[in-house]
């Protein structure tokens, strides 16, 4: 009982977690990502959003990154990002949130109707 308490705890403080990111957090997260993520890939994730560079375009205009804009006028990766990642950080926390606030139910009526008595057994008997 203490442990699915425990857990309901935990489940509830992360989900609330997820949910409580402020831009600014998806934001320096987002530009740790691309600072530590390596050259590939962050080509990767050029191609996938047809973007280049995180806050603006690059200087060296590279092909791989400009698939679809042959003048290399593309967006910046940034806003596709934190867009993503504050997508995710949201799924996340509604669902991390739905299945506590169910573990939590589930407690509940375990504890509410664990001990009563059985109507098909004698009425005479304890439990």
């Amino acid at each position: 009982m203490v442990i699915l308490f425990a857990l309901f705890v935990v489940q509830f403080s992360l989900a609330f977690g997820c949910l409580s990111f402020s831009p600014e957090q998806k934001q320096g997260l987002a530009s740790s990502g691309w600072t530590s993520s390596s050259s590939k890939t962050r080509a990767r994730a050029q191609r996938l959003w047809s973007c280049c560079g995180f806050h603006s375009v690059e200087d060296s205009c590279s092909k791989s990154c400009c698939l679809h804009s042959p003048d290399c006028q593309c967006p910046p990766c940034e806003p596709f990002i934190v867009e993503s990642i504050s997508h995710g950080l949201s799924i996340t926390g509604w669902v991390g949130l739905l299945f506590s606030l169910t573990e939590f139910l589930g407690v509940w009526l375990t504890v509410r109707y664990r001990n009563q008595k059985d109507p098909r057994k004698d009425p005479s008997a304890f439990l």
